[in-house]
């Protein structure tokens, strides 16, 4: 018995139709149990990210709540399989405030600790952390370029990473004594003059383990926004190559 050609049609509507659906569930479970893209929009990470950075973040590293799901599905009670940020990681997070807009910080705080920061300098648990100057942060380029004061910092557990400093009596640069509660963590941009973080309670604030998304590992691509799509001539100038597929520390 042969099979008619609409019939044949039909068959092949509908393997294509369940192809796409595989392939849509596999992308899901992928970007929900082990990594998921994001790009950085603004600079509050510069050095260590630059707006144009395109990254990897791995969803298994602190364990999954509903936040590790599409759209925040209600679905994971609390968090399971959890397991705690280290001092120094590079971590995307839930904005405590809204529990939606995503937000990429380092964190310095753990739970019980207390941080202050003091002309510029941050202290945990009473104690000044490490800096140590290098050369200067280049921003832009010909008459445009802009230096930053830029350092090496290294945090009580050895970690070592590089930040930027405007000046060192902004409004951020001298605080008072923050003691994170239990289950939470203190997260502070790298460019210490110019990010919304935790040293806002009332814009960021401390920042609840359910609301951790996942720990950033490596760009993978990098656009300094000087080329749009189609112009594929810019292409070349525009791409950071010395950015792709770079660890983040």
């Amino acid at each position: 018995m042969s099979l008619t050609t609409s019939t044949k049609k039909t068959g092949t509507v509908w393997d294509t139709i369940k192809t796409v659906l595989y392939a849509i569930g596999i992308a899901l479970v992928i970007r929900t149990a082990a990594v998921e893209p994001f790009n950085i929009p603004s600079g509050s990470m510069i050095p260590t990210l630059l707006v144009g950075d395109y990254l990897f973040v791995s969803k298994f590293s602190y364990g999954y709540s509903r936040y590790s799901l599409p759209f925040g599905a209600p679905l994971v009670p609390g968090r399971i399989l959890a397991r705690e940020p280290e001092r120094g990681d590079v971590a995307v997070f839930k904005l405590p405030r809204d529990n939606s807009t995503d937000y990429i910080k380092r964190i310095v705080g753990l739970p019980g600790d207390r941080i202050q920061v003091t002309g510029g300098v941050l202290h945990i648990n009473g104690l000044p952390v490490k800096r140590e100057r290098v050369e200067d942060f280049l921003e832009g380029s010909g008459r445009a370029t802009q230096r930053y004061a830029q350092y090496v910092e290294t945090l009580p557990n050895g970690r070592t990473h590089r930040i930027i400093e405007v000046s060192d009596d902004g409004p951020l640069d001298n605080t008072a004594v923050f003691v994170v509660p239990a289950g939470h963590f203190f997260a502070m941009g790298d460019n210490r003059d110019n990010s919304l973080d935790s040293r806002v309670l009332s814009g960021v604030g401390y920042v609840p383990e359910v609301n951790l998304v996942g720990r950033a590992e490596f760009t993978f691509f990098s656009t300094n926004g000087e080329a749009r799509i189609w112009e594929v001539w810019k292409w070349p100038f525009a791409i950071r190559i010395g950015r792709m597929f770079r660890g983040i520390v």
